[in-house]
């Protein structure tokens, strides 16, 4: 096990204060303790998402409302396009009010798309300002195929393992009369039953391969929740006669549609966890006594629902960045990304639509310890463009400390210039449905930590533009002091303030202090 893995931070770390708590969080309690006595206005933060529990007790009492609307008449009262769009809209859902739950990953959807024109096709069979295309294919189907051979090749390696470890850990409980069973005993054993020997040699096989420190339980459990993705890769995310977007019933190729989808942004029978945990993060009501605080304190939360289990589709990311903007939200949180974008020119031109309307877009950097410097993870504001956009904020997640190596999520992914800052995202103890509370890892949590800074500074300092938001969060963060962490992917030991522009964790009271003065300079 990591550090991150063998101990745990208080349930509520990334609230407190790295100097009074000891402890690597934004200093959310100690931002409030400043701004006592002063008056707030609400905030909208919408959040693109799975789909939220908007009934989470929680929760409940911070949910955006579209006043302009009367619940369910089937009438388009306010003229949006959007009919009974009470508390958001989800874009991934048809009019019958089915929802779609999971789709494939872009990267599949690219190569069934793209195969029809160039499989079995040369470079000399193009034109050569159509080369490039063939290029691109060619880079899509040697993913596409390397990645899907990886997975159904290992289909039936696992299995068997998954076979023999439940088979053995059942032996082996028995023989030692535990529920426990860990390599040492099963190493220093000696037997002459030979299912016991058997047992033993494949446990030691199986364990060269793996953490020596798991009981056989927790290899049993963890394996399990490998054998889980991987047959879901297998049947929905590389299988290319996959496609739930029918339930949508809409013309995937007309990007710019208004009202497909339905009014369910819950997700009536789907997995709306993840956006429910974001939600969470950001606005779980503060001092109710219930659950947990979320960071900002006067906000409502427009729920709009557009990504699957699977990848999102570039059209409903950007009508979701257009419905938020053009229904008030101030702040929108976009906790997703992919490797492929073959709409992005749609997208960038939601993301600018929101740079026009001074509304600040805060994005997850990515799970998979890669440099956003050299690797792609869209949406993003930079592929394509001469400079990054000033109203949008690309976030990492950090770590609540201690150690050199838990000071940085070791999933997350980094960037000197493409990832802005870093907030805590490692066991962030947020909400579930069903008014239920549970730990998450990753720049999923850190980007809502960092969406509800935003939100507290502009709720008290309503005249900020978008562009003074992301300049305050960047230049108040805590810089750290030169640490030297291990980077993530590589283990290389560098200096934390090379992982990020800003080189530091964003900071909610140095924040409110940086915005205050800002305010003041103005005012002279």
């Amino acid at each position: 096990m990591n550090a991150q893995e063998a101990e745990k931070p208080p349930k509520n770390w990334f609230n407190l204060d790295p100097v009074e708590n000891k402890i690597n969080g934004v200093s959310t309690n100690k931002a409030y303790e400043y701004l006592s006595g002063k008056t707030s206005k609400t905030v909208i933060v919408a959040v693109i998402d799975s789909g939220i529990d908007i009934l989470h007790e929680d929760l409940k009492d911070v949910i955006w409302v579209n006043e302009d609307e009367i619940p369910d008449n089937g009438i388009d009262d306010d003229n949006n396009g959007y009919v009974d769009d009470i508390y958001g809209w989800n874009f991934i859902g048809g009019k019958d009010g089915t929802n779609v739950d999971k789709d494939s990953y872009e990267l599949t959807r690219e190569y069934k798309r793209l195969s029809e024109k160039y499989e079995g096709k040369t470079a000399d069979d193009f034109k050569k300002k159509e080369r490039a295309g063939f290029e691109y294919w060619q880079s899509v189907k040697e993913q596409f195929e390397s990645l899907r051979e990886k997975t159904i090749g290992q289909l039936p390696l696992l299995e068997n393992i998954d076979k023999q470890l439940k088979r053995f850990n059942q032996l082996f409980q028995a023989y030692f009369e535990t529920e426990h069973v860990d390599y040492t005993m099963i190493d220093k054993l000696s037997s002459t039953d030979q299912v016991i020997l058997q047992g033993q040699a494949v446990l030691r096989s199986i364990y060269t391969v793996t953490d020596k420190g798991l009981t056989l339980d927790s290899l049993v459990y963890f394996l399990g929740e490998d054998l889980k993705q991987m047959k879901k890769q297998a049947e929905f995310d590389y299988n290319l006669n996959f496609d739930p977007r029918s339930i949508v019933g809409d013309d995937p190729n007309r990007l710019d549609d208004i009202g497909y989808g339905n009014n369910d942004v819950i997700g009536q029978n789907t997995n709306n966890f993840h956006g429910t945990h974001v939600a969470g993060i950001i606005a779980a009501k503060r001092g109710n006594g219930i659950g947990i605080d979320g960071v900002a304190n006067n906000v409502r939360i427009m729920a709009l629902r557009a990504v699957p289990d699977g990848d999102e589709r570039d059209k409903d990311v950007a009508n979701a960045i257009r419905y938020a903007v053009d229904n008030g939200a101030q702040v929108v949180n976009m906790s997703f990304g992919k490797g492929f974008s073959p709409n992005l020119d749609y997208v960038y031109e939601a993301i600018a639509y929101a740079e026009s309307k001074g509304v600040l877009l805060v994005h997850a950097a990515g799970n998979s310890a890669a440099n956003n410097d050299e690797s792609e993870n869209y949406p993003n504001d930079y592929i394509g463009r001469k400079k990054n956009l000033s109203n949008w904020i690309e976030v990492g997640a950090s770590s609540w400390g201690g150690t050199e190596d838990n000071y940085i999520g070791s999933f997350s992914n980094y960037g000197k210039k493409n990832v802005d800052v870093f907030a805590p995202g490692v066991a962030i103890n947020s909400l579930a449905p069903g008014d239920e509370y549970e730990d998450a890892n990753g720049t999923s949590m850190a980007s809502p930590v960092t969406a509800g800074v935003a939100a507290l500074l502009l709720s008290y300092f309503p005249d900020l533009e978008a562009s003074q938001l992301k300049d305050i969060i960047m230049k108040s963060v805590r810089s750290v002091n030169g640490l030297k962490v291990y980077q993530p992917g590589t283990g290389e030991e560098v200096k934390f303030s090379s992982l990020s522009a800003s080189g530091g964790i964003i900071n909610a009271a140095e924040a409110v202090k940086l915005a205050e003065s800002m305010t003041l300079k103005k005012k002279k």
